[in-house]
């Protein structure tokens, strides 16, 4: 009954946020367990993580730089990293798609819940890399 609710939750979540420019999921883990599973399934595709963003980690630290005291995340990075084959397929549809490149994952603790994300892509070629980015995160969490 939990498993149902927590599926229940999260396409809750990622529904709302999708209407928002962003594909969620709310998951039960640990950060930890969350990133490391993002970036298995990445690699896991043959795909190359090119860089991790810990955003989380420069905001709590220009905080006060800028004037804010806002605690946004307990952590935060995102994974960016690209595909050659998925992009080629989409910039030969339309090569202004390199806009879009490279792609990225997000997995944000906000104390109560980890978010895993992505930003969403417009409709035609730029779906393949949606599906691509929702696979990875399904599988890093499970589903």
């Amino acid at each position: 009954m939990k498993r149902l609710a927590v599926i229940l939750v999260a396409i809750t979540a990622a529904s709302q946020a999708f209407s928002q420019g962003m594909t969620t999921y709310s998951v039960d883990d640990s950060f930890e367990d969350v990133t490391f599973a993002v970036e298995s399934a990445i690699v896991d595709r043959g795909l190359v993580v090119d860089y991790i963003s810990h955003v989380g980690d420069m905001l709590a630290r220009t905080g006060a730089d800028v004037g804010s005291d806002v605690k946004l995340f307990d952590a935060a990075d995102v994974f960016i990293f690209c595909s050659a084959v998925t992009s080629r397929k989409v910039m030969e549809a339309d090569p202004m798609n390199i806009g879009y490149c490279p792609y990225g994952i997000f997995v944000a603790d906000q104390g109560d819940e980890v978010i895993v994300g992505f930003r969403n892509y417009p409709e035609g070629a730029m779906q393949e890399v949606q599906t691509l980015l929702d696979g990875i995160v399904k599988e890093a969490i499970g589903n």
